[in-house]
């Protein structure tokens, strides 16, 4: 059951990290977004597990989850940047 909250919580993150960081090397699509939001919830999760923030099965919270959906959009914006510059 932690995956599923976990992955709605991304939800919810992704899209609060676009409205907080938007741009023109962001995704544009909800879809992409929402997934990136996941991955960042994922990446919180397990980086608040290794520093021992929470515990083992413990999901990241809203917060945390927005946090690491900004980071991956703002790593998914330096990789599309340079993608987009070299073509």
């Amino acid at each position: 059951m932690g995956i599923i909250w976990t992955i709605i919580i991304g939800f919810i993150a992704g899209v609060i990290a676009k409205f907080m960081m938007p741009g023109d090397n962001e995704p544009s699509g909800f879809i992409l977004t929402t997934i990136l939001g996941i991955v960042g919830a994922f990446v919180a999760t397990y980086l608040g597990q290794a520093l021992g923030w929470y515990s083992s099965g413990e999901g990241a919270g809203l917060i945390g989850a927005v946090v690491g959906a900004i980071i991956v959009l703002f790593v998914y914006g330096l990789f599309a940047g340079r993608q987009r510059r070299s073509i």
